[in-house]
């Protein structure tokens, strides 16, 4: 059964107010009245999460059923839920949604019309229909008649679960059914889980058409054919690098590489605001005006001035707003093949390069491992940054085998001849705590060098530690910085942490058996 059968027929029964498609004056308007958040001085709409400020992991599920039991990488990431709870769920879904008002948003993820997944977000709060209006491709904008979802996201964050009963891990529950079509989430008022289970339904469905799904930004320069993709998780730069005033933004999170190019999946951008500053960031400074939903965000009540240096909520502060508030965005978000590929990385142990070159296999080894630093906030209990793999920069989004997207990637690689790039938007000079993060600006100057193709003609030097092949000079960054052995007062320390940190790449590409030979080689070696 279809939600919007249910709704209808909650309408009927109990006389209570379904909100469908409102304007984004009205969902203001009713976000302020009823108390769900405020209005700041720029004119967005100001909201608090409680006590979930960031993902919830541990509790995302998916249903074992005919359709995913052989598909499904199951294991801590993907956790198996069964079909009697999720049905138990939905029907105490049914009922709580017929005691209150709703709201709906009809759209679709993926801006390439051949390839989209169409959509229904049913809301208890008003600034959450808000949220996913600027997130999503809003139906008016891709003129529907008739609006039929293929997939519904049912978000209900008064709803809890009962952890023995239901046999999950608290009263939060993020569960997704791929024989219904739909996502259940219930216990938490965090935004970003339905921006997250969409791209989770994306990394299931698209493979199986060919499609690679990316956790990745992507703008171009003034040719189609001039595209930049920047994987990363979160807090390791996507928005921020991608949101290049000399570039034009395609989308700053979530695509799909088509045999036509690549896609944006989303009609908006989810930046952080942490120590936000006009200077550094003035896109994502700007774009915050009427119609963008913050999150968390430290606020004087009085005057309604943000504070974005303030982490007393937390540091995962947020910004949801429409691409189109972006200056030259692309639009619609579509492009040709990428030119050029950059795997971001937040190193906290301070002995990555700033930015080195791969080959082919390097590509694939560090696509692979996903290396970073899951930064404070970004999932609950991370208060500093913490060293992680992540394979493919998004295992926490992949319902399949990683090596399904890896081999989707190598092939891409291959037959567009893409140049990679591994950068460090981490710490240099000592390891977190000591060492300094690497200054943003000088990160922009070094990725342009590599998407204007600069590093093409200059030598390369290859470390000893992990075999990638660093510039020897880039115009506009001071040399000492390139080489991050000459960072640090004392070299034998950083030896010590470098071989600490290959040591742990090879540990983790353990588990990858079935890969090619070749790729393995192109990982760290162990040191006699």
């Amino acid at each position: 059964m279809r939600i919007v059968k249910v709704l209808n027929k909650v309408d009927t029964l109990y006389s209570r107010k379904v909100h469908q498609n409102l304007p984004v004056s009205q969902l203001i308007e009713m976000a302020v009245t009823r108390k769900e958040a405020m209005l700041t001085e720029q004119g967005a709409l100001h909201a608090y999460t409680g006590e979930f400020t960031g993902r919830s992991p541990k509790d995302k599920y998916i249903v074992k059923d005919s359709s995913t039991k052989e598909k499904v990488k199951w294991g801590k990431i993907n956790q198996p839920m069964s079909q009697q709870t999720f049905d138990s769920l939905y029907q105490r879904a049914l009922e709580y949604m017929s005691e209150r008002e709703i709201f709906t948003f009809d759209g679709v993820a993926g801006a390439d019309p051949n390839h989209q997944l169409s959509i229904r977000v049913i809301n208890e709060f008003a600034w959450h229909n808000l949220f996913v209006k600027q997130l999503f491709i809003d139906q008016n904008v891709i003129d529907s008649e008739n609006h039929k979802p293929d997939f519904e996201v049912v978000c209900l964050p008064g709803l809890k679960a009962d952890p023995i009963a239901d046999d999950l891990n608290s009263e939060t529950f993020i569960a997704v059914s791929f024989e219904r079509r739909m996502v259940l989430i219930g216990g938490t008022a965090y935004a970003g889980e339905m921006k997250k289970s969409v791209f989770s339904v994306l990394n299931y469905l698209l493979p199986f058409e060919g499609i690679l799904p990316m956790h990745c930004s992507a703008n171009m320069g003034d040719s189609p054919d001039d595209v930049a993709l920047f994987f990363g998780l979160s807090g390791t730069g996507k928005t921020t690098l991608s949101a290049d005033p000399e570039r034009k933004l395609i989308g700053d999170d979530e695509h799909g590489w088509s045999d036509n190019g690549v896609f944006n999946f989303e009609g908006g951008c989810y930046a952080k605001c942490i120590g936000l500053s006009q200077e550094k960031e003035p896109q994502i400074w700007n774009a915050i005006q009427y119609g963008s939903v913050l999150e968390n965000v430290a606020i004087d009540e009085d005057t309604r001035s943000l504070k974005f240096n303030d982490n007393t909520h937390t540091e995962n502060t947020r910004v949801a707003y429409s691409i189109e508030k972006i200056s030259g965005a692309v639009t619609p978000s579509i492009a040709g093949h990428p030119k050029v590929i950059i795997l971001l990385t937040a190193d906290a142990f301070g002995v990555l390069p700033p930015i080195s070159k791969l080959t082919k296999e390097q590509a694939m080894y560090h696509f692979l491992s996903g290396y970073t630093s899951k930064l404070a906030g970004t999932e609950r209990g991370i208060t500093e940054p913490e060293a992680t793999f992540s394979t493919c920069f998004g295992e926490p989004f992949l319902p399949l085998d990683p090596n399904v997207y890896a081999e989707l990637l190598g092939k891409k690689i291959d037959d567009h001849d893409v140049r990679v790039y591994l950068v460090n938007t981490g710490w240099s000079g000592g390891a977190y705590g000591v060492g300094e993060r690497i200054k943003l600006a000088y990160t922009r100057t070094m990725v342009r060098a590599a998407i204007n193709g600069d590093l093409e003609k200059v030598n390369y030097n290859q470390d000893s530690h992990f075999g990638l092949f660093i510039p020897e000079t880039i115009a506009g960054v001071p040399t000492e910085i390139l080489n991050p052995r000459h960072t640090w007062e004392n070299k034998n320390a950083y030896d010590k942490k470098a071989q600490e940190l290959a040591e742990r790449f090879i540990s983790n590409f353990e588990r990858f058996s079935n890969v090619e030979p070749e790729i393995k080689k192109a990982g760290p070696q162990i040191k006699s």
